[in-house]
């Protein structure tokens, strides 16, 4: 029987990367107990912001175009969109509505 060894990872170069990534993310990491928003690239971001981007995008669903409501959520979700392209949201999610993606690109 023979036995091939896999190569063992090797220690990372410093100097590769200057700033690494922690190995985990906590949401208390990002925002602290009793803080409610946070600076990042010079935008401030919320605590809630996602959850309220994604509570406008699902109601957007049940009203009609052209209604005051509507126009209200879609205000909203203008609104919003810096902040999820900061955190990098977008980079990893993709809308499942196209007039969501639509906003999305309008405000890009």
């Amino acid at each position: 029987m023979s036995h091939s060894s896999s190569p063992q990872p090797q220690p990372q170069d410093q100097d590769q990367h200057p700033h690494p990534r922690p190995p985990v993310v906590r949401p208390e990491d990002v925002l602290p107990e009793g803080v409610d928003s946070t600076a990042i690239n010079g935008l401030t971001v919320r605590k809630g912001s996602v959850a309220a981007f994604v509570a406008n995008a699902l109601r957007l669903d049940d009203l009609t175009e052209g209604t005051p409501e509507h126009a209200a959520v879609v205000t909203q979700l203008r609104e919003l969109a810096p902040a999820l392209r900061t955190i990098g949201l977008l980079d990893v999610f993709r809308p499942r509505s196209p007039v969501v993606e639509r906003i999305l690109a309008e405000v890009a």
